[in-house]
């Protein structure tokens, strides 16, 4: 008899193990990789994925003990080979449920069915007399018109005033022949381009010949592309795919935000015509027809956010990680996975090439093209020796003091006022959202917090208070919770707020908000883009997504509100965060023929990463902050491993924690390998739908012994412990 080893979906830490399933004689095509249903405890049916399937001793006993698979839930197999081993690698290094792991390579999890779209199509199947049709004159212009045709659908016959009725009555003839065909559902179709041909540079030249080695010689390399803003990265990207299309491989493009989708899709879609996009601003049968599309090789050249790289995709020969210093590359919920580091052990597995561009670079992957990990490649000029633009940096306190309380600098105001006169536009970022940042009480300084997680509520302009984490929302206050005052106020100033005062500044100019309100909508990152560079817009206001990527050429003013606030995040990347902040929003201005401006709005304008980032230097910056990671023992010098203890008990969490630390205390000799651990403190969100969190961080140079030390002690398989490898916030 056969029996299977199953990973049932349910993605509880505690039972992360296979179970074992009779397979029925009608299934016994089964094989690994099958997405099957199957009954599991009480619950009639749950879905599950097939890890093995063997052929065992007939023996009543056993048989009569196991439950029989039910259904199958696909055609095909889901899984290939590659996908369950890369499941499997996740699962490992990551310490999370292999379901878990799995489930990332579903077009959405725990998806019961997806259902495929058909539509009719219509062909001529003979010949015909035109007197025989005499007496009905619409099936004779029915025929007339299949015989101009190929094919017809039937909302083409529509259109042409063929009515369904007509053809049903000529199916009966043999005159007219029907098939269903899949109907590929794909929002992206629409996108018209006009191919061009591009001059490439001699440092462009030189990074595409330095990557076809690699692809021509089907090894395993990793690059970092250094261009600075508007030096040509995306045309490289394009010209090394041409090469991996060339040699039958496919290619896999992330980038890490979906406002950024339609621009690269645009230039890829000038040179190639198999281009699929994926990514979660897509509906389920768009997705599920995308991975259709790839498995039956249909696409060549995969273009997406990071849930691109779990599709059903074989024989890669290129990877890009477009703006590779991205935060959104990182997943904030288990499995906390980097698609960095998943994407470099996927091109190991396909003997690929991968590529980390960008302007400014992540100080841990400019550091491993320092010591000769990746081949560094620079692109160290704009296209058409057009220059950076130039930037000035407002200390807000003075504009404070000369009575300037508008969230626009003086120097901004005059420079959107120039810039407007000339019919050109401008981009102002924000780093928040909302109409206004925090409610507080002026009597007492009480700020009105999340009831869940704690965090600051954010008063929005339907006249309620968000919170951005949780994602529930409360009527404001009238009174002080805590003392009861009447004089609550609101204090700062959101993407909303910031939309208000720009037209009452500038009634005369049009305003574009983009930020996580306006853009919940379907593609609606690319509808704002493209209202902005074609309906007349002055200006484009939002918070990080308006800073990255977009090339729009009659952009030549940025304003840059609240530049150093980041610098109060408690996390030893917050100058970091800062200098690329300002480093890429500024790259948006003076990138075609006209020069560009920058204002930069700080609080502590003498801050390194203000300094740096408003001289746009980047190897002075990370020289400066490489020294003080290294002082510190952060990466790149070190690993991060951060473990969160949770529990609706505040003081068991917290003992749980020490008890770990002094446990990890004794079993590692600090002095053999530089390894250290910080905590238990409450972590960020201390306290989250009623349930406390204490955070322990481990810096370590062998990641590879920490792990297998939470390994042995089960950690990982306790859903009140959250294990994140390489987090992006310590606390």
């Amino acid at each position: 008899m056969l029996i299977a080893e199953i990973c049932t979906n349910i993605q509880v830490q505690l039972i992360d193990r296979p179970f074992t399933y009779l397979v029925p004689d009608h299934m016994k095509f089964l094989t690994a990789g099958w997405r099957v249903f199957v009954p599991f405890g009480n619950r009639k049916r749950i879905d599950g994925f097939v890890l093995s399937v063997k052929e065992v001793a007939d023996d009543q006993n056993f048989a009569f003990k196991l439950k029989p698979i039910e259904e199958v839930v696909d055609d095909v197999a889901w899984f290939t080979p590659e996908m369950l081993n890369a499941a499997k690698w996740l699962a490992d290094f990551y310490l999370c449920p292999l379901a878990q792991a799995m489930s990332l390579f579903m077009p959405v999890k725990h998806s019961r069915s997806i259902k495929a779209k058909f539509e009719r199509i219509f062909k001529l199947a003979g010949t015909f007399n035109d007197a025989d049709f005499k007496r009905t004159p619409a099936q004779l212009q029915a025929l007339k018109i299949l015989r101009e045709h190929s094919e017809l659908t039937s909302a083409q016959l529509r259109e042409l005033k063929i009515s369904t009725a007509t053809i049903n009555k000529l199916l009966p003839t043999g005159l007219v022949s029907v098939e269903n065909r899949r109907v590929l559902r794909d929002s992206y179709a629409d996108i018209k381009v006009t191919p061009k041909v591009f001059e490439l540079t001699a440092e462009q030249i030189a990074a595409v010949d330095a990557v076809k080695k690699s692809i021509d010689a089907k090894i395993f390399q990793g690059y970092l592309l250094h261009g600075v803003t508007g030096s040509g990265k995306t045309q490289v990207y394009i010209e090394v795919a041409k090469v991996a299309r060339q040699a039958g491989r496919r290619v896999i493009i992330l980038v890490p935000e979906i406002a950024l989708t339609g621009q690269i899709v645009t230039n890829f879609k000038m040179h190639f015509s198999d281009v699929v996009v994926i990514h979660s601003g897509l509906s389920v049968e768009e997705r599920n027809d995308t991975f259709h599309r790839i498995r039956n090789g249909d696409a060549g050249i995969i273009i997406g956010a990071r849930s691109a790289l779990f599709t059903p995709i074989d024989d890669v020969g290129l990877i890009v990680i477009d703006e590779e210093q991205d935060y959104a590359y990182k997943q904030d919920n288990p499995p906390f996975y980097h698609a960095r580091i998943v994407a470099e052990e996927f091109a190991k597995f396909h003997n690929a090439a991968i590529i980390f561009g960008s302007a400014t670079p992540s100080l841990e992957t400019f550091h491993r093209a320092q010591i000769g990990e990746l081949e560094y490649l620079s692109l160290p000029r704009r296209i058409s020796n057009h220059p950076l633009p130039k930037v000035k940096c407002v200390d807000m306190r003075q504009e404070l003091q000369f009575g300037n309380k508008n969230v626009l600098s003086r120097a901004l105001q005059a420079l959107l006022t120039h810039t407007f006169a000339k019919n050109q536009q401008a981009i102002l970022l924000l780093n928040r959202r909302g109409f206004f940042t925090f409610v507080m009480c002026r009597d007492c300084g009480h700020v009105i917090h999340c009831p869940e997680c704690g965090l600051p509520m954010t008063y929005h302009k339907d006249k309620m208070l968000h919170c951005h984490h949780c994602d529930i929302e409360r009527e404001p206050p009238t009174v002080c919770p805590a003392c009861s005052s009447k004089r609550i106020k609101y204090f700062g100033t959101g993407t909303q707020k910031l939309e208000q005062e720009l037209e009452i500044n500038f009634p005369d100019a049009k305003v574009l908000r983009m930020d996580r309100d306006t853009t919940t909508k379907k593609l609606s990152h690319q509808k704002i883009l493209d209202a902005f560079k074609n309906d007349g817009y002055d200006i484009l206001c939002g918070t990080q997504m308006v800073a990255k990527g977009h090339d729009i050429p009659s952009v030549t003013a940025v304003g840059i509100l609240s530049a150093d606030s980041s610098l109060n995040f408690p996390d030893f990347r917050a100058g970091e965060l800062c200098f690329m902040l300002i480093t890429q929003a500024a790259g948006r201005a003076g990138r075609a023929e006209f020069p560009g401006y920058v204002i930069v709005q700080a609080y502590n304008p003498d801050a390194p990463a203000v300094l740096f980032g408003c001289r746009q230097d980047y190897e002075s910056f990370c020289e400066y902050e490489l020294a003080e990671r290294e002082k510190y023992f952060y990466p790149p010098y070190s690993r991060l491993i951060k473990i969160i203890f949770m529990s609706e008990n505040q003081d068991y969490a917290k003992e749980r924690a020490e008890f770990f630390v002094s446990e990890f205390k004794a079993e590692f000799n600090f002095d053999a390998a530089r390894t250290e651990i910080e905590g238990p403190i409450p972590a960020m969100i201390a306290k989250l739908r009623e349930v406390f969190r204490f955070a322990v961080l481990i810096k370590t140079e062998d990641l590879d012994a920490v792990r297998e030390f939470l390994r042995k002690k089960n950690l990982h398989v306790f859903d009140s412990v959250q294990i994140d490898i390489d987090p992006l916030i310590t606390n």
